[in-house]
């Protein structure tokens, strides 16, 4: 069974720093894109950052400078470092990973995510 588990969100102010981990079971991320993704109260989905099998990263423009995503293929682990932290960034955070064979078939599986609010 495929898991990816998401942790380390939690209640924060303005200008704070939080660490999201993603520990995945079922799979090796060595072979799969990784991402995250949040989602705000009546917001759809967005779409965060993005670790290829490469270790290249690309990210939302919005959190260019302030957010890094890294992984541990090791410990088959994904994390975003998250830095100076707005109230607009209040979102479930979801990991999600991704395979794309040169066939076309694909794999795409998410987390349940997890809570980051920032308030003062």
């Amino acid at each position: 069974q495929v898991q990816l588990v998401e942790s380390g969100g939690g209640l924060v102010q303005p200008g704070e720093s939080l660490k999201l981990s993603c520990a995945a079971s079922g799979i090796s991320i060595g072979i799969y894109a990784m991402g995250w993704y949040r989602q705000a109260p009546g917001k759809q989905r967005e779409w965060v950052a993005t670790a290829t099998i490469g270790d290249s990263a690309n990210y939302a423009d919005s959190m260019k400078g302030r957010f890094t995503i890294s992984r541990d293929n090791a410990k088959n682990t994904v994390y975003l470092q998250m830095n100076g932290l707005k109230p607009e960034d209040t979102a479930v955070y979801y990991c999600n990973a991704v395979r794309t064979s040169f066939w076309g078939a694909r794999a795409d599986y998410w987390g349940q995510g997890t809570q980051v609010t920032v308030s003062s």
